[in-house]
């Protein structure tokens, strides 16, 4: 890969970075899955475990998973 292509892929990641900053921006959604997505893609290093995403466990029970049974 050629140093421009690399650039390229550089530039493309931070683009993508940024677009995931507006969606959650946007979602008013800023808990550490979306956290977690803008540091892998802040950084240089590619991870093959990083999918899923999002995922569930690590974020705690979601709207839908609330209900009266879970109520104190």
């Amino acid at each position: 890969m050629t140093n421009e292509n690399v650039a390229d892929l550089k530039a493309k990641l931070d683009q993508a970075r940024q677009v995931i900053e507006h969606l959650m921006a946007r979602a008013a959604y800023d808990g550490a899955e979306a956290q977690r997505a803008l540091g892998y893609f802040a950084g240089d290093v590619f991870d093959a475990g990083f999918l899923p995403w999002p995922r569930p466990h690590d974020e705690g029970l979601r709207p839908e998973e609330l209900n009266a049974a879970n109520d104190d």
